[in-house]
């Protein structure tokens, strides 16, 4: 599987109630959260991410409480793709069981700016950032997790096994 987007960069322990604030929790609408993605950091992010864009972050990504809205909220914002230094735990569950790639480089922040052009290869684990002509190596993800973000999450990953085995 094969990204490729602009980067928008972000330091560390982004927190999930910054992701996504808790008084939008009330809908369960993924465009509507899409919506407020981020806005407390940079109130034009969902513009930006329309276009289909790439977060690179520092550590911890995606802390604090463990509200699956926040990976749908950035999703569905237009979010291709997360690559951080290290992801919160339950974050990183949440993005792969919705199909969100979530990707760990600990050298992203210091080879990347806003705007440069990624082309990420999950398989492989490979960055190439592509405006400074850089190749960069992440932790590659195991085949099982790719093939839960290739089928769109994990329900979907679930429903297309099931029918493989005639039990859909």
């Amino acid at each position: 599987m094969e990204i490729k987007g602009k980067a928008i960069a972000f330091g560390d322990n982004i927190n999930t109630d910054v992701i996504i604030p808790s008084k939008y929790l009330t809908t369960l609408d993924p465009d509507e959260l899409a919506r407020h993605a981020m806005e407390g950091l940079d109130p034009k992010f969902y513009e930006k991410a329309r276009e289909g864009i790439i977060i690179v972050a520092g550590k911890n990504f995606g802390c604090g409480s463990s509200r699956e809205h926040a990976p749908i909220a950035l999703k569905h914002a237009g979010v291709r793709c997360i690559i951080a230094r290290s992801f919160a735990r339950i974050f990183y569950r949440n993005a792969i069981n919705i199909g969100l790639p979530v990707v760990e480089c600990p050298s992203i922040l210091e080879k990347t700016s806003d705007g440069d052009e990624l082309f990420v290869n999950l398989a492989e684990g490979e960055i190439l950032n592509l405006t400074k002509n850089l190749r960069l190596q992440a932790l590659k993800l195991p085949s099982f997790i790719l093939e839960i973000i290739s089928a769109g999450g994990l329900v979907e990953h679930l429903k297309k096994r099931l029918k493989e085995h005639g039990k859909l």
